[in-house]
């Protein structure tokens, strides 16, 4: 297989800058790639897929930008592309070794198929009530906590990977908080009317 890639010619130091520049994130990609999926060696495919897309579109990087963002964002919509792709691909199985259990299974997977791919992560949060209170949030305040507060972004990447200005963030976020804490407390109070 031959790969073709948009790198400039005229730049041959291009393939020893990127390689420069993402060696270093290589192991932060991988965090929070096995963070997306399920497996370890998903994680590892969607890192090499991920730096393949982002070495064949290095010219599009403009030089004094995060390059750290821009490669966290490349490898997010590499994830959600390949998500989504697995979400709309049936499952192949001969038609004699499908059994009543299968079909229940896979109609429980199909009732998940229009879920987002942040809304299967957020299942992902250890604890049930912060799952919860993350649910109730509207979607762009639940998507700026998840990636400045759960995957630990800078406000500044933040903006970058979700293509917002870095104040609409800090609002978000600001917001977000405050109706999480709002449904925590109030989650948190619950058990005790319910007992009084």
């Amino acid at each position: 297989m031959t790969v073709t890639t948009a790198v400039r010619p005229t730049d041959p130091d291009a393939a020893a800058r990127f390689a420069r520049d993402s060696q270093p994130l290589f192991d932060a990609l991988l965090r929070r790639a096995r963070g997306l999926t399920k497996t370890a060696a998903d994680a590892e495919d969607l890192v090499q897929d991920a730096l393949l897309h982002a070495f064949i579109g290095y010219h599009t990087f403009r030089e004094g930008t995060d390059f750290k963002a821009w490669l966290f964002r490349i490898l997010y919509n590499r994830w959600v592309s390949t998500y989504r792709a697995t979400q709309r691909r049936p499952s192949e199985v001969p038609v004699d070794a499908v059994a009543e259990r299968d079909l229940a299974c896979s109609a429980a997977r199909l009732s998940t198929a229009s879920r987002s791919a942040e809304s299967e992560a957020l299942t992902r949060l250890p604890d049930q009530e912060i799952r919860s209170a993350m649910a109730l949030l509207p979607p762009d305040f639940r998507t700026a906590l998840f990636y400045a507060e759960v995957q630990g972004h800078t406000l500044a990447e933040t903006a970058t990977i979700l293509d917002v200005p870095r104040g609409t963030v800090m609002s978000r976020v600001s917001r977000g908080r405050q109706r999480l804490r709002a449904a925590l407390a109030e989650s948190a109070h619950a058990p005790m009317a319910q007992i009084a």
